[in-house]
Formats: C-alpha cells, sequence, structure tokens
C-alpha cells in the first residue's frame, strides 16, 4: 500500500470507530475491517487483503461481486427516467414489470406481488396479511385471528412483530414484550434425535406437535404458520420426509394460512427460484429479499396467491400497509437486471449443476475429530462443532465464546475466508457462497476450513 492508501485507510477507521454504529456487534471491543472491493466470490479491505466470501454478503450476494457496471447502468437508466415514485396508490412501470416476473417464477398461482424494502418488512407485512385476510375474508372482528406459529431458533427479522416470529429467545428477550401471540415447535433438526428414531417416526413426532399446538392456541384464533423451506439459524436444518406435506395438510385443515420464508432461499440457493418448488410446500405466501436483487438494492416482496389477494379485491377492501421504498423503481430496476442476468448466466441451473461437488467437497470435513455434522442443500450448507464425535456432545456457553468469537472467527478472517461461526443452538460454521462459485473457490474454502478447524480441535481438547 502506499503512504496515501494507508493514510485513507487509517482515517476510515478513525471515523468509523466515532462514528459508525455497526449491525449485532460489540462495539467496545471492535474496530471494524473496511471492505472496499469485490469481484466474484472475492472481496478486499482498505489495507489490501483478499477474502473469499464463503457467506455470500449475508447469504444474499446470489449472483456475486462482478456485475456492478451492468447492474448500474441499469440503475442509471432509471434515475434519468424516473428516480422514485411511490407504489401508494400509483403504479410505474419497473414495478409492474418486476411483479410480473416474480410472479412468473414463483410455483403455483403465487401470483400477487407486494414490495417491501427488505426481509424483515416482508415478515412483517406477511404476519399483517394474515391478521387482516380473515377479517376482510369473513368480517370477524380486528384481534380475533391473530396468533402465529413458527419454529424454535429461526431467525425471521428484527421488526417487532418480525422478531416476535424469530425462535431466538436471545434476540427476543431484550425487547420483550412482544407482539402477542407466537408459539414455537420444535424445528427438523435430527442430529441430537434420540438414536433408532426412523425419518417416518421424526415426521410424525413434528406433526404432532404443530397439530397439538394449534389446538392449544385454538385454531380459530390462528392466521399463520411461518416457516422457512430450508431453517437457517441452527444450521440448515432439512426437512425430513413428509413434513412439508404434512404442514400443508394441517394448515388446510385448520383453514389457517402457511408462509415460506424464502428470504435466503428464493432466487436460486438451492437449486430452484424457490424452495417452495424444491420441497413442493404449496404455500399460500412467500416472503423473500436478499436474492431479488443478489443485495444489489434494497428491496423485498411478499408473495401472495389468488386466494389470498380475493378478499381485498372488493370496492371498499384495502390492505392497510404501506411502506415509502416499497417498489422504489430503481430497486425494481436492479432487481429486474439481477433476475436477466440470473436467466441469462444460468445461475440456477449452475447450483443443481454444482451442488453434489459442493457437498462432496464439503464432506471431506467430516474427517476432523471436531465436525459431527453436514448438512444443507444446494449452496447453503453448516457444519456442526462437536467435543465427541461418538456422544455428539456439544460445547457449553462458555466453551462456545473461547471457539467461536474468540478464535475461529478472527482466524477465519485472517486465513482470508469470510464465514460465519454461529451458535444460535448448536455451534456451526454456516457456509454458503455465491452462486457463481466453483470447484476452485469450493478447494479454497475446504482447504482454509479444514487448517483452522483441526487448530481448533487441538486447542479445545
Amino acid at each position: 500500500m502506499t503512504t496515501t492508501e494507508t493514510s485513507r485507510s487509517a482515517g476510515l477507521k478513525e471515523l468509523a470507530t466515532d462514528h459508525l454504529w455497526l449491525h449485532f456487534t460489540r462495539m467496545g471491543q471492535h474496530e471494524p475491517p473496511i471492505i472496499v472491493r469485490g469481484d466474484g466470490c472475492y472481496l478486499w479491505d482498505s489495507e489490501g487483503n483478499r477474502y473469499l466470501d464463503a457467506l455470500a454478503g449475508l447469504f444474499s450476494v446470489n449472483i456475486g461481486y462482478g456485475y456492478g457496471e451492468e447492474i448500474g447502468q441499469a440503475a442509471l437508466e432509471q434515475m434519468r427516467e424516473l428516480p422514485f415514485y411511490t407504489n401508494w396508490s400509483y403504479a410505474h412501470p419497473r414495478a409492474i414489470e418486476l411483479a410480473a416476473e416474480v410472479a412468473s417464477l414463483a410455483p403455483g398461482d403465487l401470483n400477487r406481488v407486494f414490495f417491501v424494502s427488505g426481509g424483515s418488512e416482508a415478515v412483517e407485512a406477511a404476519w399483517k396479511l394474515a391478521r387482516q385476510f380473515y377479517v376482510a375474508r369473513d368480517g370477524i372482528a380486528p384481534g380475533t385471528r391473530y396468533r402465529a406459529i413458527a419454529r424454535d431458533i429461526a431467525y425471521h427479522g428484527t421488526t417487532m412483530g418480525a422478531l416476535s416470529i424469530n425462535g431466538i429467545k436471545e434476540i427476543r428477550a431484550p425487547f420483550e414484550p412482544l407482539v402477542p401471540e407466537v408459539r414455537h415447535v420444535s424445528n427438523t433438526n435430527r442430529y441430537h434425535r434420540p438414536a433408532g428414531e426412523s425419518e417416518e417416526e421424526f415426521t410424525a413426532f413434528l406433526l404432532d406437535e404443530l397439530e397439538r399446538t394449534i389446538l392449544e392456541m385454538g385454531p380459530e384464533t390462528v392466521c399463520l404458520v411461518h416457516m422457512e423451506p430450508v431453517q437457517n439459524a441452527g444450521g440448515s436444518f432439512l426437512p425430513p420426509a413428509g413434513y412439508w406435506r404434512g404442514v400443508r395438510e394441517l394448515c388446510d385443515r385448520y383453514d389457517i394460512l402457511l408462509s415460506a420464508d424464502e428470504v435466503i432461499t428464493g432466487f436460486g440457493r438451492l437449486g430452484h427460484w424457490f424452495a417452495s418448488e424444491r420441497y413442493d410446500i404449496r404455500p399460500d405466501i412467500i416472503t423473500s429479499a436478499k436474492g431479488l436483487s443478489s443485495s444489489y438494492a434494497s428491496i423485498g416482496a411478499v408473495i401472495a396467491t389468488d386466494r389470498v389477494m380475493e378478499p381485498f379485491l372488493s370496492d371498499t377492501s384495502m390492505y392497510s400497509h404501506g411502506i415509502t421504498f416499497g417498489g422504489h423503481p430503481v430497486m425494481c430496476a436492479i432487481a429486474l437486471k439481477n433476475i436477466e442476468i440470473m436467466k441469462r448466466d444460468r445461475i440456477v441451473e449452475g447450483v443443481r449443476e454444482n451442488e453434489d461437488a459442493f457437498k462432496a467437497t464439503l464432506s471431506q470435513l467430516l474427517d476432523l475429530p471436531i465436525a459431527g455434522d453436514l448438512r444443507g442443500a444446494g449452496f447453503f450448507y453448516a457444519l456442526e462443532l462437536v467435543k465427541d464425535k461418538e456422544t455428539r456432545e456439544t460445547f457449553s456457553d462458555d466453551e462456545c465464546e473461547t471457539l467461536l468469537r474468540g478464535f475461529l472467527s478472527p482466524r477465519l478472517f485472517e486465513k482470508g475466508l469470510i464465514c460465519r461461526a454461529d451458535d444460535r443452538g448448536d455451534p456451526v460454521i454456516q457456509i454458503s457462497p455465491p452462486l457463481v462459485a466453483r470447484q476452485a473457490q469450493f478447494d479454497e474454502m475446504v482447504g482454509i476450513l479444514g487448517d483452522v478447524l483441526q487448530e481448533a480441535s487441538e486447542r479445545m481438547t
């Protein structure tokens, strides 16, 4: 680095320390790395260090960092034509075109698209929509059907409604009391289930618990079941055979709307435009964001079926919700260009063609004494870390603090790899690269992870 570059880097770090409040960050002990450039699957910081981004930003930069000029041109052209107008009673071409494009990609009759600014807002909007749906359809009083069901340890956002649906107690606790009323049922983590339990028995356990919960709450009070196709927090929990068919049947039986949180899994991460298609979920609502623009823009969407939309089509009915920047024309133009690129460059097909190689490469890590379980699909994986592979004993909270935040996170970054060491649930390494990653990147990830996890194993022993 030149003297000027060194001085500029130091100046930025000082300004960041004095003024920038980072998200989910312990500010009292953190000097943030400053990321200044990206290309493909790689990032560079202000000091010239290169990193392989094995987390795709936050599970979101699906096309990687190499399309800035092309997408920037789309944004520039829209800025020149119409830099902003609202979707409150008005429409503009890009929102119309994007809604039609998203509807064409979504499975079944998920044909109605309500734009928001991000994932938390999408979850918030979905719960509000479910609450008002029954008021509009049945003429019942507001507050009659308002309850929701989600899963343990599941992350669904940070606004007060989305936070209430969250199944992560530590994130909810500082902000209680929350929005009433959500109950959480078991997630689909099989790794710590009883020995000898079959997949069919596990599915039956999960569905029995869900039905009991519905009945205990009172089906006539429940408006929403909200779940991810593959749960992120806790580490890429896959659904057992028959699970989604059973969840759909229960929602039909008790007339409850089923919402699939596809903020992460949508737009190619699992090798389909929507994971709801891969698992035949047939949701009434899909929440999406992240991959909709590959995070080149702040945009999300709630996608609803014609059945959910129908009660809002009478002359006097209205979904009483709106966001200033929902369907922003520049954000929509960027999302349209992102989808165009994904189709042209076969991004989604590329995930399907390479997911077996990705899994096989990651599976090499299971030879490590600290590696207990590898799970996931597409380009969406987690490696669970254990103290004892035979007993599957996990680490204590204090040990997780030492292992994850004290060693793994800084050492992986030092070695040039960005992924996530997480203990929302049992400790895992989350690995979810841009969808343009290929064998060279798979090998690089596993090479760095293997060395660092071997060192971690020796330290913890």
